[in-house]
């Protein structure tokens, strides 16, 4: 049965652009909290309505740990308004981390860059090389403001909005859009390379955090001069890209690796908390046994420890054994 409005609860809105806004919202049937993107289709042109539908389409078919996850949409044709049901990422987007270190004066830590960027890269990997056979996506916005981080820090791409599909046979795409400041040299003169422009555009990014002091304030209005200087530049060849690919899979072996070390070593030490905790059971079992014996001595004399154990019946004998052997084990545990 197709969703309904009805089926979510609005918590707040998260943010509003022109077309529409985005919203925390819960499920009513089990209380997961998501969001949707509540957009107006009715007041936009037809290249934006296309737009929209590629987006969709794209988040139906995306599916990794690093991509937001899409679960449902809904039509409301009544009043022309499309939501968008996805994934809440609680860390917020990595922009507004960045503007906070700015005003905060604080850097990012440098294992938290690193394993951005290597989440980033795996995003984009499914993106360019689909594991289902399936066709080329180009992100062709990929900035801060659209990488999005979950409760644990971990990356969520998100935003495919101008992202472009390319066939098997298509070499590279022509049309112009995407944030200017973080377009790479491909994607501004388009080579057989330009597959992996994104990749470019994810070390754009890095850079960015690691230098978030130098916060980039100027506007894609502004932007002319720059772009000729870096359409001017000669882009980076294959075998350059490749390498910085497979320094990217070292790095996020080596990170796996690390983890892998420190799980163990946690395990390691949880066994010997639950051996500590043991040890001192027993030692406190030993120690209420050797004060119940001091208590047994002082108030009965029959077990003295001048007591005639050849002329005891072998009731009192049985008991006398038992006490003779908690006093011994009480000695086991004084220091010497």
């Amino acid at each position: 049965m197709p969703s309904r409005v009805e089926d979510y609860e609005v918590l707040y809105t998260i943010g509003s652009g022109s077309y529409g806004k985005c919203q925390k919202i819960k499920r009513k049937s089990d209380g997961k909290i998501l969001v949707w993107k509540e957009l107006d289709y009715g007041t936009m042109a037809e290249s934006e309505k296309q737009m929209l539908v590629s987006e969709v389409n794209l988040l139906r078919e995306l599916k990794h740990p690093n991509i937001v996850r899409y679960y449902d949409r809904i039509i409301d044709r009544t009043n022309t308004t499309l939501y968008i049901v996805m994934e809440y990422c609680e860390g917020g987007d990595l922009a507004s981390l960045i503007n906070s270190c700015i005003k905060e004066m604080c850097y990012l830590d440098e294992q938290f860059i690193l394993r951005v960027m290597a989440q980033l890269t795996l995003a984009l990997k499914e993106c360019h090389r689909r594991r289902d056979g399936r066709t080329t996506v180009l992100h062709r916005d990929l900035k801060p403001a659209n990488v999005f981080l979950d409760i644990r820090q971990n990356v969520k791409l998100g935003d495919f909005g101008l992202a472009k599909i390319l066939s098997h046979e298509t070499s590279y795409a022509m049309t112009f859009v995407g944030t200017p400041y973080y377009m790479s040299p491909d994607y501004l003169r388009p080579s057989v390379e330009s597959i992996l422009q994104s990749s470019l555009l994810a070390h754009v990014v890095s850079e960015e955090q690691r230098e978030a002091q130098l916060q980039l304030r100027r506007r894609s209005a502004d932007s002319d001069c720059a772009l000729n200087r870096v359409a001017e530049q000669a882009p980076p060849c294959a075998a350059e890209l490749r390498l910085k690919e497979q320094a990217l899979r070292e790095r996020e072996k080596a990170l796996k690796e690390r983890e892998e070390r420190l799980e163990q070593m946690e395990k390691e030490l949880c066994v010997r908390e639950q051996q500590s905790n043991e040890k001192l059971a027993r030692a406190e079992t030993l120690l209420k046994y050797y004060n119940r014996l001091q208590q047994q001595r002082d108030l009965a004399p029959l077990y003295s420890k001048d007591i005639d154990v050849e002329n005891l019946s072998p009731g009192r004998m049985k008991v006398h054994s038992e006490l003779m052997l908690m006093r011994l084990k009480a000695v086991n545990l004084r220091p010497h």
